[in-house]
């Protein structure tokens, strides 16, 4: 059975070996791959507009885990998501009709004021399979 995987990091790993077991079976188990890195502006950069060193810091994320996945020798599409995580979870699944979800999140006391939550409100609103990891703190 393909399996389609929604990849959404709010962090990269520095390197593949960072990443857990688990998680490197599941993502070489995945027929397709879509990877998405939410902006993640902070909270006065959101409220006043001043999100572009959010979505530079995104493309940044999301070039280092579309480099991670072909050191696995997995193939990934990628894209930067929205500002608010829920929608860039929406944006992604419409388009790509994904059979479970793995999210890479910073570690809690790094945690952005829009992950708070994030977990469980995905959980909730996609009736899908979700894996998460958090990484290290550097």
């Amino acid at each position: 059975m393909p399996s389609r995987l929604l990849i959404v990091a709010d962090q990269s790993a520095s390197g593949v070996e960072e990443l857990p077991l688990a998680v490197r079976e599941l993502i070489q188990a995945a027929d397709e791959i879509l990877v998405v890195t939410p902006e993640l502006p902070t909270r006065f950069e959101w409220l006043v507009s001043a999100t572009d060193e959010a979505r530079e810091q995104a493309d940044e994320r999301l070039q280092a885990v579309l480099g991670h996945l072909e050191d696995l020798g997995a193939e990934a599409r990628g894209t930067v998501g929205a500002d608010d995580p829920l929608l860039a979870f929406e944006d992604a699944l419409a388009d790509f009709p994904a059979d479970q979800i793995l999210i890479g999140l910073r570690p809690h006391e790094r945690a952005a004021w829009q992950e708070r939550g994030l977990l469980h409100e995905v959980q909730e609103r996609f009736a899908l399979p979700v894996t998460f990891f958090a990484l290290a703190a550097d």
